[in-house]
């Protein structure tokens, strides 16, 4: 007898209050690819280590990045009911005095303690002298919807996210809405896809809902190639049943028969994670055949892919999954019309498909009543480069870009200065320090010539070159190219050979004409994306950065 969604939600809430609140203490160990970077899988081997020496009982989870990048190794203790501590940078070497003082004796070790989360119904005393993490500079500014989960649940476990909330945005789509009413949600919210154009979801949607063929798919991409971008592989890493919840429910509202989650190969902890979360949905009976007793059903596929960064442009992403090399396709027809293996598909990012669930659940007009104007909702920004604080952060839309450098990110390190921000990754544009006072909003940053793009933001300063740095992103552009377009294969051979200087024009006005005009061939004529955006941070040099091309020629 197949066992109901309320009692598998009572057994997850069940396990969730003994991890919580039960007899044990629950450590928790960021390790996903900033953690791991870090070495946080000898912090956890440590861990292990000094409870089995020290005969003290607790549970350990291996969870995902709580967006504090700079911070990690991360190590997140909590007490039964009581609140968590978290200890910053840790080392194999002082794991034994955080587990024979905090774990054992039940005293944090307050010199080394990073800050601490307070839980909601604990009645334990706030401890003294650790600062309150949701006062930090990168979480104050936050609004968490995608990132809800990330570095508090164990993503290798579906119960922990059943008993925060997960699948009960299916279960209502399947139970209480219609195909038609779960794309209006969607429509409501104005959600646009985060993975570069921006493009109503809804609408998107909506050209494979519209089409009557039986067998329709729905493509999630996580190729995630661009250099200063690492949000898709988090949400796989620390959340991956938000993702595939997106995923049924887009398969649901369009009348998909199928989905598949499209990995670049060689992220082992994103792909085990997400293999996981599917295989564990199946068991559930969250997929397979007439899912919490609809007249639905669905599978999910794990795809692989090289590493090709034009995989990530839809078409492409289409051949990779037949096997074929990913190269863009020629359009008409439109995936809509004709995808993969000849069938109607639509693609989206993993962060346009992981809000689903949140939007679905509390209603499309609550997310519309996040963020500004047309941008609605959240953005995940990736911070690096020289800042004080590195990681990861989720704020509205609307924010000031100034405020998320200088705020959010603390400013540069060492007391230098901003000279430039590069945004959305190497098909992003340049902004200038004294041009990033303005609103983190798809329009606004387009019209500056910047992109919110995949959400990544490379702050530089002084010390840095412009010159240098936009020729290293156009030549990554030229490795990357799959040269079936002329104008993409040449074109960025030519804009990396003028930005090192070793053929063209000798003056700077003959210099600036030619890059422009290679720019404007390759943006009116590419046969994809990659072509066509790969001028914008040439672009963006010439308009913000003339008198450091002009000292360059001197």
């Amino acid at each position: 007898m197949a066992v109901s969604f309320e009692e598998i939600g009572l057994e997850a809430e069940r396990r969730w209050q003994e991890l919580t609140a039960g007899e044990r203490p629950w450590i928790r160990i960021g390790t996903a690819l900033c953690g791991e970077a870090a070495g946080a899988f000898e912090v956890a081997d440590a861990v292990d280590s000094e409870l089995a020496s020290q005969g003290v009982p607790a549970q350990v989870s291996r969870v995902g990045c709580l967006g504090l990048c700079f911070a990690e190794p991360l190590l997140d203790v909590q007490l039964p009911g009581g609140h968590r501590i978290f200890y910053g940078n840790v080392d194999p070497e002082g794991v034994a005095e955080i587990v024979s003082a905090h774990v054992a004796g039940g005293t944090p070790v307050t010199a080394k303690a990073l800050g601490y989360l307070a839980q909601e119904g604990s009645d334990a005393p706030v401890p003294d002298g650790i600062p309150d993490l949701d006062q930090h500079p990168m979480r104050i500014w936050e609004d968490r919807i995608v990132l809800r989960n990330a570095g508090n649940i164990d993503p290798m476990d579906i119960h922990q996210y059943l008993a925060n909330g997960g699948y009960q945005a299916l279960h209502k789509a399947l139970i209480d809405l219609d195909r038609e009413q779960t794309l209006d949600e969607v429509k409501a919210s104005g959600l646009r896809g985060r993975g570069g154009a921006a493009f109503p979801t809804a609408t998107k949607w909506s050209f494979l809902a519209g089409n009557p063929a039986p067998e329709k798919y729905v493509l999630c991409n996580c190729e995630e190639g661009d250099p200063g971008a690492f949000n898709d592989k988090n949400i796989l890493e620390s959340d991956p049943g938000s993702l595939v919840e997106g995923v049924i429910i887009a398969g649901y509202a369009t009348g998909a028969s199928k989905g598949y989650i499209f990995i670049r190969h060689g992220h082992d902890g994103p792909i085990d994670r997400c293999r996981a979360a599917v295989e564990q949905a199946r068991e559930l009976g969250f997929l397979g055949e007439n899912i919490m007793g609809s007249d639905f059903s669905y599978e999910i596929e794990i795809a692989l892919t090289g590493d090709s960064y034009v995989a990530g442009e839809e078409s492409a992403l289409m051949e990779a999954i037949e096997g074929k090399r990913a190269m863009p396709r020629f359009r008409p027809p439109f995936p809509a019309q004709v995808g993969l293996f000849g069938k109607p598909t639509n693609i989206n990012n993993v962060k346009t498909l992981a809000y689903v669930p949140e939007i679905v659940s509390k209603g499309g007009e609550w997310f519309a009543g996040i963020g500004h104007d047309t941008s609605t909702g959240t953005v995940i920004l990736c911070l690096s480069g020289n800042l004080k604080y590195t990681g990861m952060v989720e704020v509205p839309l609307g924010m000031n870009l100034k405020d998320v450098i200088y705020e959010a990110a603390g400013g540069m390190r060492d007391g230098k200065n901003l000279k430039f921000l590069q945004t959305g990754g190497p098909l992003g544009g340049v902004l200038g320090a004294d041009n990033i006072d303005i609103l983190l909003d798809f329009e606004v940053l387009r019209a500056a010539g910047a992109i919110v793009g995949s959400g990544g933001l490379i702050a530089a300063d002084d010390s840095v070159c412009i010159v240098d740095m936009t020729r290293s992103l156009i030549a990554f552009c030229q490795y990357e190219s799959c040269g079936k377009c002329f104008p993409c294969r040449i074109g960025t051979k030519r804009l990396t050979e003028r930005l090192a200087g070793s053929s063209g024009p000798g003056e700077m006005a003959g210099w600036e004409a030619e890059v422009r005009d290679i720019g404007k061939v390759m943006k009116a004529t590419s046969a994809c994306g990659l072509g066509m955006a790969a001028p914008l941070i040439t672009e963006s040099l010439l308009k913000y950065f003339t008198e450091e091309i002009e000292r360059r020629f001197k």
